[in-house]
């Protein structure tokens, strides 16, 4: 029996988010102590297995209404059914005809939900990951991230830009340079510049997140698009300079200098609080980790944050000290 066992993990995004989504620039890396994991194996029919993630039972209706609070009301069978069909419609639209195969199919994640780390996105990359190896089909390295976005945007309605897929595609440290100019259009899908950059130019990362109080990425990204297409001055030059700060964080980082790196990731969050109403926590969790001389800047949607440390002693207290407020802090392993 054949059996396919794909991973996709969660990213940190560095610098110029949320330009992603605005024709802008920005750099992430991946974060590979947090994955989505999907098996794919021959099954005598198409079927998706429920997850942990997938509850349909609970202790109580208060259990249930908590649940739901923290995490919405959507498991991850959406995102597979999604990514599924979203397969089968590209295959079809370029005359691939599929083989007759059937599977079954069952996915974990230990990736925390509705913190910013991009957790719905690995879910769709490692299924996408396994279809293409069980059908023996290839789709270019630049079309996947654009394939991706469009299961959950088109498929889903789900808010979001290109930077979680590209990075969870190429992994390591990418910059990305989404300005129209830069745009290629492959397979019917939009793709632009991705720039995988040196790992080993990174300064000490660490990220913390609190998944107590987290939402989903919907809410955070509310009405942000809406007064963007609006004109609304404040969003359209808060993007142009998140953009600005993603590519000085690439020329920082092409030059070895953590301290240039580390004040745009600070500017980064500034420019971002002009434009967003931020509940109180995430604001208290920037402010900590600055208060230890650390840059702190969020890692996606908000629920969790990611900068730069000077050395150990500067972690260990960025860890205690978050760690009051109720969030985990870690080193992010970048590498394989």
């Amino acid at each position: 029996m054949i059996l396919i066992r794909k991973r996709a993990y969660a990213r940190a995004a560095l610098v110029g988010n949320p330009s992603d989504g605005y024709n802008g620039k920005t750099i992430s890396v991946i974060v590979r102590n947090f994955w989505a994991e999907v098996v794919l194996y021959e099954w005598d029919s198409v079927d998706i297995v429920l997850a942990e993630d997938d509850r349909a039972r609970f202790d109580s209706i208060y259990d249930l209404a908590r649940d739901v609070t923290l995490h919405g009301y959507y498991g991850g069978i959406r995102l597979i059914k999604a990514t599924i069909k979203r397969f089968v419609d590209f295959c079809a639209r370029r005359g691939m005809a599929l083989s007759d195969r059937k599977f079954s199919v069952r996915y974990q994640t230990n990736i925390p939900r509705q913190v910013g780390l991009a957790g719905s996105s690995a879910i769709i990359v490692a299924t996408l990951r396994g279809l293409m190896e069980f059908y023996n089909v290839e789709i270019p390295l630049t079309v996947q991230p654009s394939l991706v976005l469009a299961v959950e945007q088109e498929e889903l309605g789900i808010a979001g830009g290109l930077q979680d897929r590209v990075i969870q595609v190429y992994e390591g440290v990418v910059y990305m340079d989404f300005d129209p100019v830069r745009e290629q259009l492959i397979d019917g899908y939009r793709g632009y510049a991705y720039e995988p950059l040196d790992p080993r130019r990174l300064p000490p990362l660490y990220v913390a997140y609190d998944d107590s109080l987290s939402e989903p990425t919907e809410i955070f990204h509310n009405d942000i698009r809406g007064r963007y297409h609006r004109g609304d001055a404040a969003v359209v030059d808060a993007m142009k300079r998140c953009a600005e700060l993603a590519a000085r964080g690439r020329d920082a980082l092409l030059d070895w200098d953590a301290a240039r790196l580390a004040r745009l990731i600070d500017e980064n969050f500034d420019v971002r609080r002009r434009i967003y109403h931020l509940p109180a926590w995430q604001i208290r969790m920037i402010e900590t980790a600055r208060a230890c001389g650390a840059s702190a800047n969020f890692a996606g949607s908000g629920g969790a944050i990611v900068g730069t440390y000077r050395d150990e002693a500067m972690f260990e207290e960025l860890r205690a000290k978050l760690g009051e407020i109720g969030s985990r802090t870690f080193k992010p392993q970048v590498c394989p």
